[in-house]
């Protein structure tokens, strides 16, 4: 079986674990296609995942120097770079939402003294954690699978916005570009773990780490769907 054949089958196995957890039909992607979520309730919670988006390269980090393959490292490390804009600064993801949250009306200034939700900071703990401290396996399956997850998340927002008029299309940023590429980063992380899902030797890690990843990632758009009215509140500034 060819290492392409291979990571295919991680990936297929991880289309069925998020399929059984129901992620694309949750409360919070059901309310904003059908047009039950409002504009404000959207950008608040948007300007929440921020948090999530900007914080997810760091857990990436930590994994790609746990990989003792330095050839599996570029699987990942290519994912890293991508994910800060091939080293543009313009096209950081980090920076892409604060884009994106812009055109909705946030002011991006205000967004570093936004205090972060509990739901947002859990989230982002389980990713450290799975990355640092669990099995190599487990922290490649949870990153992959979200990346496969966000591909499907991001088609979605990007049409329901567009058709409720809240962004124009031709200025849809960040949510265009992850539908596009995170079906690839996916299987560049499914890449890293073909070999012992194909032969036994490590499927049980690899299975953990997509049940967490579709878990935690669900989780996060359920939490956020239900805390979608909660007012922001600002860290006080420097006395």
């Amino acid at each position: 079986m060819s290492e392409t054949n291979r990571a295919a089958a991680v990936a297929a196995r991880a289309a069925a674990v998020l399929d059984r957890c129901g992620i694309a039909g949750n409360a919070y992607l059901r309310d904003l296609a059908g047009g039950a979520m409002s504009a404000d309730a959207f950008r608040r919670t948007q300007e929440q995942f921020h948090f999530a988006v900007s914080f997810f390269p760091r857990p990436m980090s930590a994994l790609v120097g746990r990989i003792p393959d330095p050839r599996r490292r570029l699987d990942i490390l290519h994912n890293l770079v991508e994910e800060h804009g091939e080293f543009d600064e313009r096209r950081f993801h980090h920076t892409t939402f604060r884009q994106f949250l812009a055109t909705l009306g946030t002011d991006p200034a205000g967004l570093d003294r936004l205090v972060i939700w509990p739901e947002v900071r859990a989230f982002n703990a389980v990713l450290t954690a799975a990355c640092v401290l669990d099995e190599v396996e487990v922290g490649v399956a949870c990153m992959g699978v979200i990346e496969q997850a966000f591909a499907g998340i991001s088609a979605t927002i990007g049409r329901a916005v567009v058709d409720r008029g809240w962004v124009p299309a031709e200025k849809l940023v960040h949510y265009a570009l992850h539908a596009e590429i995170d079906g690839r980063h996916a299987e560049e992380f499914f890449a890293v773990v073909a070999d012992g899902w194909a032969d036994g030797s490590r499927r049980h890690p690899v299975e953990q780490g997509l049940e967490l990843g579709a878990y935690v990632f669900d989780r996060l758009y359920r939490d956020l769907h239900a805390a979608r009215d909660r007012a922001p509140e600002y860290r006080p500034g420097p006395r």
